[in-house]
C-alpha cells in the first residue's frame, strides 16, 4: 500500500487546491471553460516536454518504495501526467490568487 503515497499525496494537494479555488473563485470557478484551456494546454506542453526529455534520455523514472510502479510508457510512470496537472493548477491558482492580492492594492483595497 505503501507504493502509492505519492499518487495519493498528488490528488490530495489537487483537492486542496481546488477547495482553496473553490473559495476565492481564482481559476475554475472564475471561468471554468477558460480554465479548462489553460489547463489543457498546460498539460500538453508538459507532457510533450517530458516526451522529448524522455527520448533524448534526459529524464530517467527512479525506483521508489513510494510509487506506484505503474508506468504508462517506458521512463513515464503514472504519477507523472497526475503531476504535470497537480503543476498547472498550482501555478494558476497561484497566479490568479497574486493578481488578485496585488491588483486589489492598487486600487484602495477594492476587490
Amino acid at each position: 500500500m505503501t507504493g502509492f503515497v505519492h499518487l495519493g499525496l498528488l490528488l490530495i494537494g489537487s483537492g486542496c487546491l481546488l477547495l482553496l479555488d473553490r473559495r476565492f473563485r481564482l481559476f475554475f470557478w472564475r471561468d471554468p471553460a477558460a480554465a479548462l484551456v489553460v489547463t489543457a494546454i498546460g498539460l500538453a506542453f508538459f507532457l510533450a516536454w517530458d516526451v522529448a526529455g524522455i527520448a533524448a534520455g534526459v529524464f530517467l523514472r527512479g525506483e521508489s518504495a513510494i510509487a506506484t510502479g505503474l508506468v504508462l510508457a517506458p521512463e513515464f510512470p503514472i504519477e507523472e501526467p497526475v503531476f504535470l496537472l497537480f503543476l498547472v493548477q498550482c501555478t494558476m491558482v497561484a497566479y490568479t490568487g497574486a493578481a488578485r492580492v496585488l491588483g486589489s492594492g492598487s486600487r484602495g483595497g477594492q476587490a
